[in-house]
């Protein structure tokens, strides 16, 4: 009896437990759950890693569980948000304004890198090498990073030349890759971001022309995201605080260029839509 008893008492709490509804069951784990996405800038655990106190932070700050549901590529994460699988997403600027159209997405802040809340992608080329404008650049070979960013093709079409007039151009990856192909003669010119832009010029690169300012990258809300939560969400991002240590250890998870978040609108974003409707055809 001894042994009987606890077997039957176990037999009647799993019965209990089976007998209740799948969907209650499931909805004492998920209720009032926000579920976090993004684009894949590194594979998938890596991106865990650097958010994960991200989403313990907003946890807290919340009161409610948000947890990570990470996609492989950008497209992939772009339809999370749009399809609403995921409530908030770290966005580029273009993914953001494809989620906006698609998906009624509603941006929630902007990041803040190295105390600049914007930043210009620059066309650079070999310091000594004879180009002095764009329009130089005709006939000769450029150095894209990744095939998905838009707004590197964009830039450049809006510089002044278009795709067509390259001899050859290809997509190399990495910002250091590129930067490593035009100081090797790879490539006569190439695109970097800023900050990369500024690491090269002393070391053999000269920028050649430069992009407006551009909003950065983003946190943006899904269609599924009511606006009592939108504002508690902004509250949090804007919240976080570089001068708290334990704050600036959650920022430098996310990017150790970062600096914080800052606020932001939609019509931010109108210089990119600017850059990108010749692609939008």
């Amino acid at each position: 009896m001894k042994i009987h008893i606890p077997i039957v008492l176990t037999g009647i709490l799993l019965n209990t437990a089976l007998m209740l509804p799948i969907s209650t069951l499931a909805s004492t784990q998920t209720d009032n759950e926000l579920l976090f996405g993004s684009v894949a800038m590194d594979i998938p655990a890596v991106m865990h890693r650097r958010l994960k106190p991200l989403t313990r932070y907003l946890s807290d700050k919340l009161g409610r569980p948000v947890s990570l549901k990470l996609s492989p590529n950008m497209g992939a994460a772009i339809k999370e948000v749009v399809d609403r699988n995921v409530d908030i997403a770290y966005l580029t600027p273009v993914a953001y304004l494809k989620a906006h159209v698609a998906g009624n997405a509603k941006i929630i802040a902007k990041t803040v890198t190295q105390g600049k809340a914007s930043f210009q992608l620059m066309i650079v080329v070999k310091e000594d090498s004879p180009y002095k404008t764009i329009t130089d650049l005709k006939g000769k070979t450029f150095a894209f990073g990744d095939k998905k960013a838009l707004l590197q093709r964009a830039t450049v079409v809006g510089s002044g030349i278009n795709m067509e007039d390259f001899s050859r151009y290809e997509f190399i990856g990495h910002y250091d890759n590129i930067a490593r192909a035009v100081l090797n003669d790879d490539f006569d010119a190439g695109i970097l971001k800023d900050t990369m832009a500024f690491q090269w010029q002393d070391k053999g690169l000269r920028i050649l022309a430069a992009s407006p300012a551009l909003p950065p990258y983003n946190i943006t809300a899904s269609g599924n995201v009511d606006n009592d939560t939108l504002a508690k969400l902004k509250d949090a991002f804007l919240s976080l605080d570089r001068n708290n240590p334990a704050h600036l250890k959650i920022i430098k998870a996310v990017d150790k260029k970062y600096d914080g978040f800052a606020a932001t609108n939609d019509t931010e974003y109108d210089v990119v839509r600017k850059l990108i409707k010749p692609f939008n055809k």
